[in-house]
């Protein structure tokens, strides 16, 4: 065997073009390669995945972050945006004044008319805080005091895979890391036991208009790949191929990753590349979720209380309710970002229906997962978010009468909440002109939220970059996005 010639062999593209005498141009990729590596060193031998240098860059008002994604964007005015002037003008064409030509999806664009429909739920001032919440969320108005409504975000994307990209990944653009994996990548986990990042995917209502989901959303992108969101399966194994298989012990699991530790260390002192530190580390945290995982998942140890509080679903895996426990089991065991993405919002018709669905799907279990976490002095640690990708259209989609209408797509406007560490509870911020179709005060950018999300939790995200394609890339992007401050507690 020619050791040279083995070697050459053996070389990945990368290593060759790092290596292949480019001369300025090699030698600053070289760097640049050499910055990511270092980057992206594995864990230590105890598996937790430390902070970077300096992380987190002040005193965090919030350790966790639970984000509650409505994929396929709940309808504003019949859930939190309160607009009784509707009313006034039902089936009346919406003034050209408040649309003011801004664009609209190919959905209703061949439309005759754009006839108003206002909600045919109530609402009502809920808490001492009064923030308005419609009938359609119960549980959700016991939690009113403990939230910031949010009512004027806007959004760049007006069609759900680039929005959902969006909200998720601060680019409509895919490959860009998700934000669970940028606070993995920064701040690390406390859980030797479990990743950084989970996500859940529960099952929704049948007759929803679903949109897919893609695993972009959780995806660590141009991070290295350690940085992934795990997502739990709601059926069958949690997690697929953690089981040892039949005949195989956990000693004899042991020894062989011990064994194939030895062998990737050895690769990555021969070649350097990160990704062979990230295998070593997902081996080790397979080994460990062998134990943590069941444990995790087995609701026994929970009071007959606990469990009623979320509802008849929460003994279902893989429903929305289980996920909701589960997400805040984790958050007790140290886990970083915990992510539920429901689908089925996209109410394009038959809307009043479908979305009685969707709420009584995840209202309870969402207001039990607050009340629970501020029971358990989890709350003021932990800062949840809850919202879609983008709002609805106050005009009708397809046919209109008082008891029936759809929504087309509306980024102009739409409404988020948030609770615990870092932002003031039962406040109301932003406001929309009486169409809720544009905002009349306070307007807030997804990129400001995720701006406010970091903050919450210590970062300052202008200083929170990774070098990628010639840019020092942010999730907030290359334009300046700073945290709300009428939010911040």
């Amino acid at each position: 065997m020619n050791p040279a010639l083995e070697y050459h062999h053996l070389q990945t593209r990368r290593q060759f073009f790092h290596g292949a005498g480019l001369k300025v141009g090699g030698v600053a990729l070289a760097q640049l390669l050499g910055q990511r590596a270092l980057s992206a060193k594995g864990p230590p031998s105890d598996g937790v995945y430390p902070a970077l240098p300096g992380f987190p860059h002040f005193a965090p008002k919030a350790k966790n972050l639970i984000y509650l994604h409505m994929n396929g964007a709940p309808a504003q005015m019949d859930l939190f945006d309160y607009k009784p002037a509707m009313n006034r003008f039902f089936d009346q064409e919406l003034p050209a004044s408040v649309r003011n030509n801004q664009r609209i999806t190919t959905m209703t664009s061949g439309q005759a008319r754009f006839p108003v429909a206002p909600s045919k739920f109530a609402f009502e001032p809920c808490g001492k805080s009064g923030i308005l919440m419609s009938e359609l969320v119960p549980h959700m108005k016991g939690i009113a005091d403990d939230v910031t409504m949010i009512k004027s975000v806007h959004t760049d994307a007006i069609n759900h895979d680039p929005a959902c990209t969006f909200v998720m990944t601060g680019s409509e653009v895919p490959g860009k890391p998700s934000l669970g994996s940028w606070l993995s990548y920064g701040l690390g986990s406390e859980s030797q036991d479990l990743p950084a990042f989970v996500v859940f995917t529960p099952t929704f209502p049948k007759a929803s208009q679903a949109q897919a989901l893609f695993t972009r959303m959780w995806s660590s992108g141009f991070l290295p790949s350690k940085y992934d969101g795990v997502a739990l399966r709601g059926t069958g194994d949690p997690v697929l191929f953690v089981k040892n298989p039949p005949g195989v012990n956990p000693g004899d699991r042991r020894a062989m990753l011990d064994a194939l530790g030895k062998l990737n260390r050895k690769t990555f002192e021969r070649f350097g590349d990160p990704e062979t530190q990230t295998r070593i580390s997902q081996y080790e945290m397979a080994f460990r979720m062998q134990s943590s995982v069941p444990e995790l998942t087995d609701l026994g140890s929970e009071s007959k209380a606990t469990l009623e509080m979320y509802g008849p679903n929460v003994g279902k895996p893989g429903t929305y309710a289980h996920s909701a426990i589960l997400t805040r089991r984790l958050i007790e065991r140290g886990v970083r970002t915990v992510q539920i993405l429901h689908r089925g919002w996209d109410q394009h018709g038959n809307l009043p229906k479908l979305i009685k669905g969707q709420c009584m799907d995840v209202d309870q279990p969402t207001a039990a997962l607050v009340k629970d976490l501020k029971l358990r002095g989890l709350l003021e640690d932990t800062l949840v978010v809850f919202g879609g990708e983008f709002g609805r259209t106050v005009y009708c989609q397809g046919k209109l009468s008082r008891e029936n209408y759809g929504r087309d797509h509306h980024p102009r406007n739409f409404c988020m909440w948030m609770a615990g560490g870092g932002v003031k509870a039962g406040t109301t911020y932003g406001e929309t002109d009486d169409f809720s179709y544009n905002i009349t005060e306070n307007p807030v950018h997804l990129n400001e939220i995720n701006a406010t999300i970091m903050h919450c939790l210590g970062i300052d995200n202008h200083r929170f970059t990774f070098p990628f394609q010639g840019l020092q890339q942010r999730l907030t992007g290359v334009e300046d996005a700073y945290p709300v401050k009428g939010i911040l507690a």
